[in-house]
């Protein structure tokens, strides 16, 4: 896993915001949404934002993370999307 310190800030369980920033892509946000049901199963509602140039676009989503090890999860996951190019 990765060695943060979320443990050291967070309280768990806690909703957190993931922004994932990926190729401009209409399945994007779908595929974005099919992760987070996989790390922890519910109603998601991103919102979606093109870059400027329409070159990229923004997926922010909130998770519920129970744990440091699971939102180190998230972040990995989340990168491994085709196409992601960050994720904060």
């Amino acid at each position: 896993m990765l060695n943060t310190t979320f443990d050291q800030v967070m309280e768990f369980p806690n909703s957190c915001p993931f922004k994932v920033i990926g190729d401009a892509d209409d399945t994007l946000a779908d595929r974005v949404v099919a992760v987070a049901q996989q790390l922890a199963p519910g109603d998601y509602v991103p919102s979606v934002k093109a870059s400027s140039k329409g070159s990229y676009y923004s997926v922010t989503i909130r998770i519920t993370v129970t744990s440091k090890e699971h939102i180190e999860k998230a972040y990995i996951d989340l990168a491994a999307i085709e196409g992601v190019k960050r994720v904060l």
